[in-house]
């Protein structure tokens, strides 16, 4: 039979029996569109449906973000072991997994995710307004009410909503403090200790008058390698702060990402095996405080209570799809330690990993 054939013949049922199947074999989470004899999309996380002049129009994508840029109006998300075909003539979507598990990655919400996009039914501006309020208290309650902070002052971009919200709820002023070099793009994934350094310099320039002779509070979304951090801490010493007191949106980074993320090894995360006060010592700051991990996740949950977990791993060591041996992280770190890209000029490629997933 011609290629042409086969591709006619392929039905609905046809493909809702192969991804059902996949659903089976692969581990993990993933979304994907695939086109076959016309749009199919498979699991994808937000589907979107026109308006009156996009009457019939359906898109699929990460975000709501782009699909709202193009004029669509409606959203909704594309649950866990859900696939959907849309044809010229009908959308037909069906639950192939009975009991699938619903756990976001809690970090998209935090950083990555943009402020106007839904995710899961979550707006992510609104949740980090919840995550500013949260880490208000955890300020207030480890500083005390008579503490000596004199202004907020935000890493551009993604804390500028947290920051202000902590600062209304504080009764502090909000300023800004750094400008931004929008071309210098995000430094925690950059190969190279020294890069990253030089890089965050680039990015960020010191307002003097904000820091001149004051107690600041500087607020980002989160700390991974720390190298970011201490910068812009030094930064502010730099121009004159009197005391720098770093907050965190995010709980403290202390384990790899497994599931997409391009996370360092746990050696690199400042975070890993180290208290508060040796994080604050590294950083050069007065005093390092995080967001707890419950805060965050009620942060999130209340704008969809039938979502009862989120993916955290990063935070709890909990890889929620199992399997995840220590011999996998061990082969994980070896390709995206600092020694090993610097060696490379290209990104390594995994190999002889086929039993990774075994138990050392």
């Amino acid at each position: 039979m011609k290629g042409t054939d086969i591709l006619r013949e392929i039905n609905e049922e046809d493909v809702f029996r192969a991804i059902k199947e996949l659903y089976t074999q692969c581990v993990g989470g993933y979304a994907c569109i695939a086109m076959i004899a016309g749009p199919v999309g498979a699991k994808g996380m937000t589907n979107g449906s026109g308006d009156e002049g996009l009457k019939g129009d359906y898109m699929f994508a990460s975000e709501s973000a782009v699909m709202e840029a193009l004029g669509f109006d409606h959203f909704e998300p594309v649950l866990p072991g859900e696939a959907i075909i849309v044809t010229k003539t009908k959308v037909t979507r069906r639950k192939l997994i009975e009991t699938p598990e619903w756990r976001p990655c809690i970090f998209e919400y935090v950083y990555f995710a943009r402020p106007d996009s839904i995710i899961d039914d979550i707006p992510v501006s609104d949740a980090r307004l919840e995550m500013g309020t949260k880490l208000a208290h955890t300020v207030r309650r480890l500083l005390g009410d008579k503490h000596d902070i004199d202004v907020v002052i935000p890493v551009p971009d993604t804390s500028r909503i947290i920051a202000l919200q902590l600062s209304q709820v504080l009764n502090l002023p909000y300023r800004e403090g750094f400008n931004k070099n929008r071309y210098v793009g995000r430094t925690f994934i950059m190969p190279g200790q020294e890069n990253r350094r030089k890089s965050v310099r680039r990015k960020l320039n010191a307002m003097h008058y904000e820091f001149n002779n004051k107690n600041v509070l500087i607020v980002d979304d989160s700390i991974v390698r720390g190298t970011t951090s201490s910068e812009i801490i030094q930064m502010a010493r730099d121009a004159g702060a009197k005391k720098v007191y770093f907050a965190s949106a995010a709980p403290a980074i202390r384990f790899q990402n497994v599931y997409g993320i391009d996370m360092p090894s746990r050696k690199e995360l400042v975070a890993y095996n180290r208290t508060e006060d040796e994080i604050s010592t590294i950083l050069g700051a007065d005093k390092v405080i995080y967001q707890t991990l419950d805060d965050l996740v009620d942060c999130c949950k209340k704008f969809n209570p039938s979502i009862k977990c989120f993916e955290a791993s990063v935070f709890d060591g909990n890889y929620v799809t199992g399997g995840v041996s220590k011999k996998y992280l061990n082969t994980l770190e070896s390709q995206r330690s600092d020694s090993t890209l610097h060696s490379q000029t290209v990104s390594p490629v995994a190999s002889g990993i086929s039993n990774i997933f075994e138990d050392s």
